[in-house]
């Protein structure tokens, strides 16, 4: 299985090509491979390890669904492949500020937790994991953003709780803790 992983983690890092994290100097695969680590900890399911690593793909890289799925019918079952992607897509905004101009951020925030709230309970595990890492840069790095942020992933996480509990309450948890933080800290 590793060597799969592996192969997706390369893939991803491909196809995130020079996008770095906007808040430290490191390249994006960084924050891909650290979900999956995350998910990893709850279940050995290749799908869901996979679709950890490429949750951001189709959403911050011009790779398209088609595309996807035929490199990943190059490592996995076609199966595999099916659902791998099915949960990437799942876990891909839709209500994004370049397809919904007209839409405050607080209205596409508000159908995307909608949204989310019907996604599989695998797609759930790996948002969780996910929030747990964003929360984490964003907490040490941005705190004028941090509110909203955490607020927002507060919400998320209230509509979105039928994946792995013992991650939603580790995800909710950091939520708390940031936000905790964040109100020590005061207005900026």
């Amino acid at each position: 299985m590793q060597e799969i992983l592996d192969k997706i983690i390369a893939y991803t890092d491909a196809a995130h090509h020079e996008q770095m994290r906007r808040y430290t100097p490191e390249r994006y695969i960084v924050h891909p491979v650290r979900v999956m680590n995350t998910c990893r900890a709850y279940t050995a399911d290749l799908t869901v390890l996979a679709a950890a690593i490429l949750h951001d793909v189709l959403e911050d890289t011009p790779v398209t669904p088609v595309e996807l799925l035929q490199f990943l019918n190059t490592v996995m079952t076609p199966a595999e492949a099916e659902r791998t992607l099915a949960l990437v897509v799942e876990l891909t905004d839709v209500y994004v500020r370049d397809k919904y101009p007209g839409m405050s951020r607080r209205e596409r925030k508000a159908k995307e937790q909608d949204r989310m709230s019907a996604t599989s309970a695998d797609a759930q595990t790996i948002k969780y994991a996910d929030i747990m890492d964003n929360c984490a840069e964003i907490v040490n790095h941005d705190a004028h953003f941090a509110p909203m942020f955490l607020q927002e992933c507060r919400q998320l996480l209230n509509r979105m709780n039928h994946g792995n509990q013992d991650l939603f309450h580790r995800a909710m948890a950091v939520v708390e803790r940031g936000l905790a933080m964040v109100d020590d800290q005061g207005p900026q």
